[in-house]
């Protein structure tokens, strides 16, 4: 299985942090965003990671290539942005007819990869997609899942007035090869996943519930809600979370160091 690591949004909700950093470099108790999804991929055994690029692409792509790590990492730069689906299906012979696990990057989720990929494994025979689920403080602002008694995703809202539960997608998911030919027949280069790819796999979509922590960083008092995160022993995370952090210093620091690499 490979990965496809989104992280070329622009974080326009994010500023000022996000006029010095791009959202997946964003620090979390002063690590880097990104490197969390790159330590709990390697401890699942996915070594072959594909990022797209496009906002202060050169900053990530630094960063990534100053780490020492055993992973196999790819990175693609995206002039004009294509979206989810568009993204999976410009890199269709990267991904070589295999299994994907796709991750929007602007997340911090703890969570064990390994664990998703054991129940996407044990899957009804008639899924062809497993979404990580997890239950949010903010319905209205995320797509909400209803599901069935198998655990089969029965209907999906994409941020409603009036959401019908706390449940949400995550934007994690595992992906059959099937999903590319789908991809193809819509005839386009960009492509929403949320609302063209999902809504056809209705019924065809399995879930994993992350009954740890998640949260998105999309706004300023998210990222700050989650610098309280509590870094329960698990095995995958980073070694250099700060305890003692400042979030804007952090920020201000890490730019700098970043822009001078």
């Amino acid at each position: 299985m490979k990965a496809l690591l989104l992280a070329a949004g622009r974080g326009a909700r994010l500023r000022p942090a996000s006029d010095k950093l791009p959202k997946c470099l964003m620090p979390i108790r002063g690590v880097p965003l990104i490197d969390y999804w790159l330590a709990s991929l390697k401890y699942a055994g996915i070594n072959s990671i594909l990022i797209n690029l496009h906002y202060k692409a050169d900053m990530v792509r630094r960063h990534i290539q100053g780490r020492s790590v055993a992973m196999d990492i790819s990175m693609v730069y995206e002039r004009e942005l294509l979206n989810t689906g568009g993204t999976l299906l410009n890199n269709r012979k990267f991904f070589n007819g295999g299994r994907i696990m796709l991750i929007h990057a602007d997340n911090l989720c703890l969570a064990d990869l390994s664990r998703f990929i054991e129940a996407h494994e044990h899957r009804p025979d008639d899924a062809i997609i497993t979404m990580m689920t997890y239950v949010t403080d903010t319905p209205k602002s995320c797509g909400i899942v209803l599901t069935d008694e198998r655990g089969m995703v029965r209907e999906f809202h994409e941020k409603v007035a009036r959401p019908p539960g706390n449940t949400a997608n995550a934007a994690v998911y595992i992906l059959e090869p099937e999903i590319m030919e789908f991809l193809e027949s819509l005839g386009k280069t960009a492509i929403d996943f949320s609302t063209e790819v999902l809504p056809a796999y209705i019924g065809r979509i399995y879930t994993y519930h992350n009954d740890i922590y998640h949260r998105d960083i999309g706004t300023v008092d998210a990222l700050e809600k989650v610098q309280h995160f509590k870094p329960v022993s698990l095995n995958w995370l980073p070694e250099n979370i700060d305890s003692n952090y400042s979030l804007y210093g952090t920020i201000d620091e890490l730019s700098l160091k970043l822009n001078k690499e």
